[in-house]
């Protein structure tokens, strides 16, 4: 009978480990999503991005009450900046609200644990402002072109286990 109890009871954890990656997952890759848009200097895409961002946050399902707690702390904010980006076509003023999603975002991310890839946070020391990336290769959302490469790699969020 334990041992029943004990696979069980392994079975639903690794269920709802799925579902919180899978949740989180579907968050970082709208985020991305948004920050290649800017990298592209594309701003109608960029706004496009955030309102698929702004509808990523309501799929956060089947957190633990401690990572319900954490994301509470950021969600507000997160849905503040993706808000403003998915409001305007400006380029300008979506990098200013990108700045601060980016910080809340990398606060929520390495707080929770849970994504399934590993991310990178990047630093831009002319805008003195930071991003995630999917990938090592600098591609600055907040110059575009215009200064492509400026910044460097400062943490890595590893991919949850």
């Amino acid at each position: 009978m334990k041992k029943i109890i004990l696979s069980l009871f392994l079975m639903l954890s690794v269920y709802i480990s799925k579902a919180q990656n899978a949740s989180v997952d579907k968050i970082a890759s709208a985020y991305i999503g948004v920050k290649n848009a800017l990298v592209g200097s594309n701003a109608t895409l960029a706004k496009t991005r955030s309102k698929e961002l702004l509808d990523a946050f309501s799929s956060i399902k089947d957190l633990t009450p401690a990572q319900q707690k954490t994301v509470n702390i950021y969600l507000d904010k997160l849905k503040f900046d993706s808000r403003h980006i998915s409001e305007t076509t400006k380029i300008d003023h979506q990098r200013e609200h990108f700045q601060s999603l980016s910080n809340n975002m990398y606060s929520m991310l390495s707080a929770l644990k849970l994504n399934g890839t590993t991310l990178y946070q990047q630093y831009c020391p002319m805008k003195k402002a930071a991003w995630l990336s999917e990938s090592k290769d600098i591609r600055n959302p907040y110059y575009g072109n215009d200064m492509l490469e400026c910044g460097t790699v400062k943490a890595t969020l590893a991919a949850a286990k």
